[in-house]
C-alpha cells in the first residue's frame, strides 16, 4: 500500500491529525510532527492570509532541525464561497508546504501548483462519486471521511468506504471515522487504509485551541451524544448533542423554534455548536499531544505484535 515517499522514515504511527476549524493551531501541529504524526490545520483558522502565512513560517521555524519530524499540512477550502483561496494558495506555494488537504470542491490548477513544487494533495471525500471525481483530477491521496467522523461526514461504513474507493484508486488512501485509539489505527491499516485520520481525539489535548467547555463536554460524552444532521451547517455532519441543547435547539426536532430556556439563540456552527465524532466515547483524559502520540504508537505496535503472534499460531495449527 502506497505511503508517499515524503513520509518515509518520518512517522512513528501512520496518522494524520485532521485539520479542525477553530481548534488546530501551531502548538498542536508542531507537537504532532515532533512526535511522528502528521499535523495539520485549516488556513481559515487565521482571519487573514497574512496571519496564515505567519503561522506557516512559525511552524516551519519550530520544526526546522527537528530530527525526523513528520511533515505538516494545511487545509484549503476550494468552494467558491472562499474568497481567500488564491491568496492562501500563493502563500502555500511560496513556502512549499509538504501537504495540502482540499475540501468542498476540486481545483485542478491548485493540484498542479502544489504538485509542481513536489507537494502532495489529499482530498476529503464523503461518497464514492466524489472519490471518483478527485481520482480523475489527479490528487495524490483520498481521505475517506466516513460515517462517525466529526464534522462533515459521509454515510458509508468506514470499511465499506475503503473497499469501494480502493477499487477505483491506487494512490494513498486515508480513513477517517470514529478512530480514537492506536488499536483502531491498526484495524484501519489491516482493512486497507494507508493512513488514519484522527480529529476528535486530538481536539481533547492540551495544545488544541478548544475552549474549556468543549474539552469538558468531550470527557463526558459517548457515541449516543453525537447527532448526525444537516440542520446545523447545511451539510450533513456530526455534532455534540449537549452543545446543540445549550444553543437552544432541540436535537430531536430541528423544526422547533429556538428556545429561550437554553443559552444564546444566535449560536453558530463550529463556534458554539461543536462538532465531534462517534469515537468520543474512548476519550477520558486531556493529555499533552506528545503523550497522546506516544500512547497511540504504543497501542498500535502492541496490536500489530499480537496480530503477528496470532498469525503464527494459526500457521502452526494449520501445519499440524
Amino acid at each position: 500500500m502506497p505511503l508517499p515517499a515524503a513520509f518515509a522514515g518520518r512517522l512513528r504511527i501512520p496518522v494524520i491529525a485532521a485539520p479542525m476549524f477553530l481548534i488546530s493551531g501551531p502548538d498542536l501541529v508542531v507537537s504532532c510532527c515532533r512526535n511522528g504524526v502528521v499535523g495539520s490545520f485549516p488556513a481559515l483558522n487565521q482571519r487573514t492570509t497574512a496571519g496564515f502565512a505567519d503561522w506557516l513560517d512559525e511552524i516551519s521555524g519550530r520544526l526546522d532541525g527537528a530530527d525526523k519530524a513528520a511533515p505538516f499540512g494545511v487545509n484549503l477550502v476550494v468552494h467558491r464561497s472562499n474568497p481567500r483561496l488564491d491568496a492562501d494558495l500563493a502563500a502555500v506555494v511560496e513556502r512549499k508546504v509538504p501537504l495540502v488537504i482540499t475540501s468542498l470542491g476540486l481545483n485542478r490548477d491548485l493540484i498542479k501548483a502544489v504538485q509542481g513544487y513536489g507537494g502532495l494533495v489529499f482530498h476529503d471525500v464523503t461518497t464514492l462519486a466524489f472519490a471518483a471525481k478527485a481520482a480523475e483530477a489527479g490528487v495524490d491521496g483520498l481521505i475517506a471521511v466516513s460515517a462517525g467522523a466529526g464534522g462533515h461526514a459521509g454515510p458509508l461504513n468506514p470499511f465499506a468506504a475503503l473497499a469501494d474507493i480502493r477499487r477505483i484508486f491506487d494512490g494513498t488512501l486515508v480513513l477517517g471515522g470514529a478512530l480514537s485509539t492506536g488499536a483502531q489505527v491498526a484495524a484501519a491499516r489491516m482493512a486497507g487504509a494507508d493512513l488514519a485520520y484522527l480529529g476528535t481525539r486530538f481536539m481533547a489535548t492540551q495544545e488544541s485551541m478548544a475552549p474549556q467547555a468543549l474539552r469538558d463536554m468531550l470527557l463526558g460524552a459517548s457515541a449516543a451524544d453525537i447527532v448526525y444532521t444537516p440542520a446545523i451547517s447545511g451539510v450533513h455532519g456530526n455534532f455534540l448533542r449537549p452543545s446543540i441543547l445549550a444553543a437552544g435547539r432541540d436535537p430531536d426536532d430541528f423544526n422547533k423554534p429556538a428556545s429561550l430556556d437554553f443559552g444564546t439563540t444566535d449560536a453558530k456552527a463550529w463556534r458554539d455548536i461543536w462538532a465531534a465524532g462517534q469515537g468520543v466515547g474512548a476519550i477520558d483524559d486531556l493529555p499533552a499531544t506528545g503523550d497522546l502520540c506516544r500512547r497511540l504508537a504504543d497501542e498500535y505496535e502492541a496490536v500489530l505484535a499480537d496480530a503477528a503472534r496470532l498469525s503464527c499460531r494459526g500457521l502452526i495449527a494449520h501445519s499440524g
